[in-house]
């Protein structure tokens, strides 16, 4: 049998016995497969590749090189939070590379959605080998491979559409060599949140909510600029935090703001003002391929509008997004 094919008695993962038992037996795994060696990890911050992280400091501690790359399109405090836990914290050894102007620099006046995504992915991919090269004995890449993208990639691979192949690290360029750690290859997403907690990480970073890998590069609408890019960045933290406070951040699947490039007339201080609009779009789902809305009450909506048209420079307006999926798509762009 394929070693990327769940076996069929293989118990899921519901309880933290459970995941104690799944941790122990990957570190030993890990610990036969790397020995002394030194393996790299892209550190998103996202509940997989941050649950990897975890199992393999256990494992094998410094051991682990972990390179966090901020490409200036996280949300607000995000970039904070992964060295707070993973250096601060948990003492991994973790490169932070401030990419913001080199990914900024590219995108500049580039407002085709396709290409912005093109753009973002191929420089992570440059960013990402760059900080490879530069260091030396690692024979690993570790990846936060689940096994949802082992399926849709196989179905890719035989040609059914709706699905897409899943590459992770994948593209980097072919004089950087690796054999392959993908300890949570067989886990479903549910289980890998209970691993997590089991691993000790921080509540808020397990149920971290799914976010794009170009990030509020595909938020802020258009041809991205830094003054509407930070304006969206304290909307949606905003609209996360009044989430949390009411009980909804957990309840709704995925939850944000999209500020596009467009102006209206506003009135500030008794004088005309034109500022953009922030768009609240909240969904639910069980696969992704068909979303509801969620219903937010309607005092929760009037205080995120009073917080974000008072506290948000530039933005004079929020709007509520209540189409589903389909006709709409989850993201706008």
């Amino acid at each position: 049998m394929s070693s990327n094919v769940r076996p069929e008695n293989m118990e899921r993962i519901t309880t933290p016995e459970l995941a104690k038992a799944f941790i122990e037996e990957q570190v030993a795994k890990i610990r036969a497969q790397v020995g002394d060696k030194k393996v790299l990890l892209a550190l998103s911050g996202g509940v997989d590749s941050s649950v990897v992280a975890a199992l393999l400091i256990k494992a094998i501690g410094k051991q682990l090189l972990c390179v966090h790359v901020n490409h200036g399109l996280m949300r607000k405090n995000e970039s904070e939070n992964v060295i707070e836990v993973f250096k601060n914290q948990l003492d991994a050894n973790l490169v932070y590379i401030d990419a913001t102007d080199r990914f900024l620099d590219l995108l500049a006046g580039v407002s085709d959605p396709e290409s912005k995504r093109k753009i973002i992915g191929k420089e992570f991919i440059e960013v990402f080998a760059d900080e490879a090269r530069k260091l030396e004995g690692v024979e690993f890449l570790a990846q936060g491979t689940i096994y949802p993208d082992i399926l849709e990639s196989i179905k890719a691979a035989e040609g059914k559409k709706a699905v897409k192949s899943h590459h992770n690290v994948g593209g980097l360029p072919e004089d950087l060599q690796f054999e392959l750690v993908e300890p949570i290859k067989l886990l479903f997403k549910d289980e890998v949140r209970v691993v997590g907690e089991a691993l000790g990480l921080p509540h808020g970073m397990v149920y971290r909510q799914p976010f794009p890998g170009p990030g509020l590069g595909v938020r802020c609408l258009g041809a991205i600029t830094r003054d509407r890019l930070a304006a969206l960045r304290e909307a949606d933290a905003i609209l996360r935090e009044e989430f949390d406070i009411c009980g909804l951040a957990e309840k709704v699947w995925q939850y944000f703001i999209i500020v596009p490039d467009i102006k209206s007339v506003g009135v500030k201080d008794d004088s005309r003002y034109e500022g953009w609009p922030a768009i609240i779009r909240a969904v639910n789902t069980k696969d992704a391929m068909s979303a509801t809305i969620e219903e937010i009450p309607y005092e929760v909506l009037h205080k995120v509008t009073n917080r974000i048209i008072n506290e948000v420079e530039g933005i004079n307006r929020v709007l509520y997004d209540l189409t589903p999926k389909p006709t709409g798509t989850i993201e706008w762009e």
